[in-house]
């Protein structure tokens, strides 16, 4: 399964959902993870905040391609994408295991193939290797085979770059 995770604007979704199997607009009309970890225990890979972003943790668990299409904030996601991201905790338990040799949750979905972000809007170089290193490690830790980082110059490319 390919999901892909945006803050571009719904005006992007009719397009993004014929290059996947399901879109999750990072729009903001959601709350932000409370930090409870429910979605651990209580109701596994289920968020009790009853908004859009109720079952993220079995979307994002599930896919085999993540795809995050993200403004480029200080070489790191939006706030909007990061709460996606928070939101998805369970996705994986809360026991550990070893990978890359180090610690990590043991996924709830097993592991998956590739991670890929896109950014846009002004990024420097250390930017763009301080992201790069993000995605290498939310790659790792979400038990992803690899990551890859691709930087836009407008846009207009990324239709291109999905297929």
């Amino acid at each position: 399964m390919k999901v892909i995770v945006h803050d571009l604007g719904t005006e992007y979704d009719e397009m993004l959902q014929k290059k996947c199997d399901a879109v999750i607009c990072a729009d903001g009309k959601y709350a932000p993870c409370q930090g409870c970890f429910g979605c651990w225990t209580k109701h596994p890979a289920e968020c009790r905040l009853k908004d859009s972003l109720h079952t993220v943790c079995r979307v994002i668990g599930r896919a085999d391609e993540l795809i995050i299409i993200s403004a480029n904030y200080y070489g790191s996601y939006s706030p909007v994408i990061k709460n996606v991201l928070d939101r998805s905790i369970g996705s994986s338990t809360p026991f550990s295991t070893y990978r890359g040799k180090q610690m990590h949750h043991t996924l709830r979905y097993g592991k998956h193939d590739l991670l890929k972000v896109f950014t846009y809007g002004d990024i420097t170089e250390e930017e763009k290797a301080t992201f790069e290193l993000l995605a290498a490690r939310n790659a790792l830790n979400d038990g992803y085979r690899e990551s890859q980082v691709f930087i836009l110059k407008s846009l207009n490319e990324l239709e291109g770059m999905l297929s």
